[in-house]
């Protein structure tokens, strides 16, 4: 029985009462359920991108199957042509500033007749869940790795002399084992911003790591390659200075991140 799925109706009380402010164990106490169910069904709905009008949108079909996905079953045909379509909306999602609800406002465009937001956000979950790809997790050693890369959208920052904004990159650096995270906002993405930015992260965190990870950063590598990606010269020298290693990802492999790992 312990994994008996409760009545839908209670769901909608965890989900409004969660919504006015109460706690966890106040709810646990209110609506006499165990503190572990409670925590249980609120993790479930607060891993959704769905305010708590959205989900209470929902019909209670709808809502346990937000909370037990089923099985893979057969698609309706209306179903089969929302599901071809995810496939493009996992790639935009990808593209910064789109969003789920962008995309269901252009779903909308081409079938107006089509679902509301969130049971379009239901089934790009479901759709989510049978189409993942599983991935191996691997443990980080402390002080082992550091993970750097250019986020891919700039900030502003203002000139105090002329008010004028201007745009600048943003570096981030990230140890595996703690991601423990180091962020700066640098004028452009060249080498001397590069290398003075990995600098700073090394003061910041108190010490070198043993490798330096970063993406395929024209400030960190010269020739791209598919095997065995070139270091400018300048973070090579760096990196003897240092007395780290630089572990670029191979063109078009970012999961190398992940490989390296186990090297």
């Amino acid at each position: 029985m312990a994994n008996k799925i409760i009545k839908m109706s209670v769901l909608r009380q965890i989900i409004t009462l969660k919504n006015n402010g109460l706690s966890n164990r106040a709810i646990s106490r209110q609506l006499g359920l165990s503190r572990k169910t409670t925590n249980k069904y609120i993790g479930f709905v607060q891993q959704n991108d769905l305010s708590s009008e959205s989900l209470l949108e929902l019909s209670d079909a709808e809502l346990s199957t937000l909370v037990s996905p089923p099985a893979n079953e057969p698609l309706t045909g209306h179903h089969q042509l929302l599901y071809s379509y995810f496939p493009v909306v996992e790639k935009e999602l990808k593209r910064v500033g789109v969003t789920r609800y962008v995309l269901w406002q252009e779903y909308r465009q081409l079938h107006p007749e089509g679902i509301s937001y969130a049971r379009f956000c239901l089934h790009f979950r479901r759709w989510r869940q049978n189409n993942q790809q599983v991935t191996m997790h691997f443990e980080h050693k402390a002080g082992d790795k550091l993970f750097v890369d250019f986020t891919g959208k700039k900030l502003s920052i203002v000139d105090t002399e002329t008010g004028e904004l201007v745009a600048v990159e943003v570096f981030v650096a990230v140890l595996g084992a703690s991601q423990y995270t180091y962020v700066e906002a640098v004028p452009d993405q060249k080498v001397a911003s590069f290398i003075s930015a990995l600098r700073n992260a090394f003061s910041f965190f108190g010490g070198v790591p043993q490798a330096v990870v970063p993406d395929n950063l024209k400030a960190a590598v010269t020739q791209a390659d598919r095997y065995e990606p070139v270091l400018n010269d300048i973070l090579r020298d760096f990196s003897l200075h240092y007395q780290t290693t630089v572990l670029p990802a191979r063109a078009y492999k970012p999961r190398d991140y992940v490989h390296n790992l186990v090297m």
